[in-house]
């Protein structure tokens, strides 16, 4: 029984029928591929026959994954994907038990999502430099994250169609596909349109000859849909230059501005539906990292405040 094979025959599953999206399905290979060379050096062999996987193998697993000082997220992860695996392996009866059965996935760390405060957005918002056209792109994206609290998986599959200049919208495809629709500033839509007009985005491309991208909305220097990790890198650089916190990553502006509707009176499930989580639950976490919430809610409800 082909143990790899049938790992390949599980990706192509989340693919066609559960529409997992790429980065999850990379995940997942990612996560087996580290479960496989594990067999593959503990029964000292190439060719893994599922059946000889029980549960003393997962625990020597997990032990091994401890044993890394690999993070609770990291293991609980990489647990969870054998999980989705071998339950997999049960729905087309490949095997009769599932090993994974008796096995206690480890305890999440509970992580607060970090926020910074609106004075220190203002301050990283202005380090790019707007007079020139890249300088301006990312004074712009950064302005739609803080705008819309979008992912940046998100942000970067925006095409020109996404936005609703005329209603201030922009059509988002976030996790697992799924499509919302969300409100955007006027600010961010000004700044958006400016870019959007740059003569440097008509102008013939010097460095790189492929044709330009004519849908995307945010382009890199060649002409073509910028990266998640192109954006990491430019954020990097103009934190560094901005001296704030290093620790400050482009997620933390979704943070940021998740806790400032909070703050500001929003609701916890329009919030939900903007930022497009599943569960209330994630979205609750928010309540947890606002002091400013915290003392409003204390002054309003203590008799004595």
């Amino acid at each position: 029984m082909d143990f790899e094979k049938k790992i390949n025959n599980f990706l192509n599953y989340l693919k066609v029928v559960k529409n997992a999206s790429d980065h999850t399905t990379r995940n997942y290979l990612i996560d087996l591929k580290y479960f496989t060379q594990f067999l593959k050096k503990k029964f000292k062999k190439e060719n893994i026959n599922i059946s000889s996987i029980n549960k003393w193998t997962l625990r020597s697993y997990l032990a091994s994954l401890y044993d890394q000082k690999l993070k609770s997220r990291s293991i609980m992860r990489k647990i969870s994907t054998l999980r989705s695996f071998f339950n997999y392996l049960m729905k087309e009866k490949i095997i009769k038990e599932n090993p994974l059965d008796e096995i206690d996935s480890p305890k999440k760390q509970q992580a607060f999502p970090n926020a910074i405060n609106y004075s220190q957005i203002e301050h990283l918002f202005n380090m790019p430099d707007t007079s020139n056209y890249l300088g301006l792109r990312d004074k712009v994206i950064m302005e739609v994250l803080y705008s819309s609290g979008l992912r940046l998986s998100e942000l970067v599959l925006l095409d020109k169609k996404d936005l609703d200049e005329k209603n201030n919208l922009l059509n988002i495809y976030g996790k697992g596909k799924k499509q919302r629709i969300v409100p955007i500033t006027n600010t961010a839509k000004n700044w958006l349109k400016k870019y959007l007009d740059h003569k440097s985005r008509f102008e013939d491309n010097k460095i790189n000859k492929k044709q330009k991208n004519d849908k995307a909305l945010f382009l890199n220097k060649f002409g073509e849909r910028i990266t998640v990790r192109s954006i990491d890198r430019n954020f990097k650089k103009y934190l560094l230059k901005s001296d704030l916190d290093l620790k400050i990553t482009p997620h933390t502006i979704r943070h940021t501005i998740a806790t400032h509707w909070l703050e500001n009176g929003m609701d916890l499930k329009t919030i939900q539906i903007l930022l497009g989580h599943t569960n209330l639950a994630t979205t609750t976490m928010y309540t947890q990292v606002s002091s400013k919430l915290k003392r409003k809610v204390y002054d309003k409800t203590h008799p004595r405040a």
